[in-house]
């Protein structure tokens, strides 16, 4: 935008340069032409007063000598029947058609032009002074007058192009801090604003971004205070469920019960928690991957041996850290996790393997038939929710990753998330 506004600028002072500059050069050349014809014609002038009191040829040559034109070869007298006094540079033919008119006339010379001044002496004789004009004394100074309007319009425009540029210049700053301002709104970043600068238009723009991103963290923040409410409104029935558990008569069943009902209270309370930090408190939480890993393992793999299932852990010799909360990433790994125990038969074998590259489940059972479909929010081909494998999505689109759905090496599904992506953008592995 900047380049544009100089080029327009440059565009119009280089037009508005020319319009004077043309009829200024034009003008400066008649002007140095009028000049030497004005001064040739002064000094046939004064020869004519000089032949008005004497028109002896000797005292002719003296005058004629004494001029400047007659001094460089520019000057003569022509008297009838007598050869010029001075130096002529035209035709017979020519000073006869000027004694026969009796007036001032400029006549063609050889590169230049020749003023002839006709006057009649007392004895009625016609006598023609010529002055000379050469084309070098017609263009005296109009080069330098050239040089320095050339100068000055050249002056002019850099100097208009300039004060564009600076005038450009805050046009631009505050266009790129709007653009960069909502790239950074876009990305997450819910904090950042923008200082109204420039026109009043783009002052107004700003103002208004202001207040949209106010409008969409308040939004957002009543979101997390209904997602909390939601949660708390759980804890009744959840309550219920507590009192029927502790109820049961000792056993693995009612332990496990039990234990599903404190693992289910806690998720409440850091759902809860979690929601009513609001947007702005929230900041960049980093939660170990492998331990929120083992604790819910320590969940599913009471279930898994209930349905008979084969597992094993691959990796997780040391800490995998990720940007995301640990409510959100708990959720992240019951999904993948949940996905086998709800998409595969009783005894179906599953691994998961777990590294700083990210997280995957293999199971051997049917696989996915189509992939593509089953990352498609609210849309299952099991008859469940749809959401599993879109909160995995999300999660790995937070952390600049990407979601892994493909087929398992043991047979059947391979779902997971790569913590990092070539081209940091959501992209579907199958």
């Amino acid at each position: 935008m900047r380049w544009a506004l100089n080029r327009l600028a440059l565009a119009i002072t280089s037009m508005v340069a020319l319009a004077f500059l043309v009829p200024l050069a034009v003008a400066t050349r008649q002007i140095a032409h009028d000049r030497a014809v004005s001064d040739a014609r002064q000094q046939a002038t004064s020869l004519v007063t000089v032949l008005g009191v004497d028109a002896d040829p000797t005292l002719l040559t003296n005058a004629v000598a004494s001029t400047t034109a007659g001094s460089e070869g520019r000057m003569a007298v022509h008297l009838p029947d007598v050869d010029p006094i001075g130096l002529s540079h035209l035709s017979d033919a020519q000073i006869s058609i000027a004694a026969q008119d009796r007036k001032s006339v400029l006549a063609p010379a050889p590169d230049g032009v020749a003023y002839l001044q006709p006057t009649v002496l007392t004895d009625g004789r016609t006598v023609v002074v010529e002055v000379y004009v050469p084309e070098s004394e017609m263009r005296r100074g109009v080069w330098p007058a050239w040089f320095v309007l050339g100068g000055l319009a050249i002056v002019l425009v850099a100097g208009s192009t300039l004060f564009a540029d600076r005038m450009g210049s805050r046009l631009v700053r505050a266009t790129r801090e709007l653009a960069g301002s909502a790239r950074k709104l876009g990305a997450g970043e819910l904090g950042t604003r923008v200082r109204p600068d420039g026109p009043p238009e783009l002052r107004e723009a700003a103002n208004a971004f202001n207040a949209m991103a106010d409008d969409l963290r308040g939004l957002m923040d009543k979101e997390r205070e209904l997602a909390a409410d939601l949660s708390h409104r759980l804890r009744t029935p959840l309550t219920a469920l507590r009192l029927d558990a502790e109820a049961m008569p000792p056993g693995p069943i009612g332990e496990r019960m039990r234990q599903a009902c404190d693992l289910l209270d806690e998720e409440l309370e850091a759902i809860i928690k979690g929601a009513r930090l609001g947007v702005k408190a929230r900041g960049r939480e980093e939660t170990d991957l492998v331990e929120v890993l083992a604790d819910r393992l320590a969940f599913w793999s009471v279930l898994a041996e209930d349905q008979e299932r084969p597992w094993e852990v691959v990796g997780g010799d040391e800490p995998v850290m990720v940007t995301i909360p640990r409510s959100e990433l708990i959720g992240v790994v019951d999904a993948i996790l949940g996905n086998v125990f709800s998409h595969t038969p009783d005894g179906t074998a599953f691994r998961v393997s777990v590294s700083r590259a990210g997280l995957l489940v293999d199971d051997a059972g049917p696989g996915i038939a189509n992939p593509a479909r089953s990352v498609q929010r609210g849309v299952s081909g099991a008859g469940s929710t749809g959401l599993g494998l879109d909160i995995v999505r999300r999660a790995a689109d937070e952390v600049g990753g990407e979601l892994v759905v493909a087929r398992s090496p043991l047979g059947g599904a391979r779902v997971g998330i790569h913590l990092t992506a070539p081209d940091r953008g959501r992209r579907l592995v199958s």
